[in-house]
C-alpha cells in the first residue's frame, strides 16, 4: 500500500482501533500458479494474530497452503471529495477531485482450521466482540449444543500471524486549514453515511 509521509498512521493503539471500528477485512491469497483470492471476513485482530472463518462452500479455503504468505485489509470509511469545495478554487482555480479513506494493512503468513474446539473458540470471541455493547447480547451457548455443533461443520477457520502493518489515513492532510474545513462541510451535508464518517474522521484529527 502506497502510503505518503502525512498519510501514514504509525501509532499501534489507533491502528488496532481503525481495525476493531471496521469489523470486517478483505483476505487475500494467491494459488500456485498465481490467480489471487479475496473474501470478506469478519476478523479479530488479538496481539499478532488475526481469527476469522469462511463458508466451507467457499472454495477460497482450499487454495490456502500453510503459512503461505497474505494480505489482510481492512477498509475504513470512504468519500469523494467535490474541488469546489475548496476555499482555493475560489483563488486560483488549480484544484482537482480526490477520494479520502482510511485502511490497515496486515501482512503475514496464513493456516487453515477444521478441529472443532478452535471454531467454537474463535465463534465464540467474534459474537462477544458484535455482541458486548447491546444491551441483551447473544451468545453462541444461546442456541441448542446440536445445532452449533452442526453449524460449525460448516466454517472453516482462518488464522494469520501477522508479520507486518501499514495504515493509510487520506484524509486532506496536505491541503490547508480553509480547504479542509471546506472539505468537512461538505462531506457532512452529503446524503452517504460513509460521507459524514469521513468528515467526523477529518474533524477528529489533530488540525483539522
Amino acid at each position: 500500500m502506497y502510503v505518503p509521509p502525512a498519510n501514514q498512521v504509525t501509532d499501534e493503539a489507533e491502528l488496532r482501533a481503525m481495525v476493531e471500528a471496521n469489523r470486517t477485512a478483505w483476505l487475500i491469497t494467491a494459488d500456485e500458479n498465481g490467480r489471487p483470492a479475496a473474501t470478506l471476513l469478519p476478523i479479530i485482530w488479538r496481539d499478532t494474530t488475526v481469527i476469522a472463518h469462511l463458508a466451507i462452500a467457499n472454495e477460497h479455503w482450499k487454495l490456502i497452503r500453510e503459512d503461505q504468505p497474505c494480505l489482510v485489509i481492512s477498509a475504513g470509511p470512504d468519500a469523494y471529495v467535490s474541488p469546489s469545495w475548496y476555499a482555493s478554487k475560489a483563488e486560483h482555480g488549480r484544484v482537482v477531485p480526490t477520494w479520502n479513506y482510511t485502511a490497515v494493512e496486515l501482512t503475514g503468513t496464513v493456516r487453515v482450521h477444521r478441529d472443532t474446539d478452535w471454531l467454537r473458540h474463535a465463534v465464540t470471541e467474534l459474537t462477544r466482540l458484535q455482541e458486548g455493547e447491546r444491551e441483551q447480547p447473544w451468545s453462541v451457548s444461546d442456541a441448542p449444543e446440536a445445532f452449533v455443533t452442526g453449524q460449525l461443520r460448516g466454517i472453516v477457520g482462518v488464522e494469520v500471524t501477522v508479520t507486518g502493518v501499514a495504515g493509510k489515513a487520506k484524509l486532506s492532510q496536505n491541503r490547508s486549514a480553509a480547504d479542509r474545513a471546506g472539505v468537512i462541510d461538505g462531506l457532512a451535508a452529503e446524503p452517504a453515511p460513509r460521507s459524514v464518517a469521513v468528515a467526523e474522521a477529518m474533524q477528529s484529527r489533530t488540525g483539522s
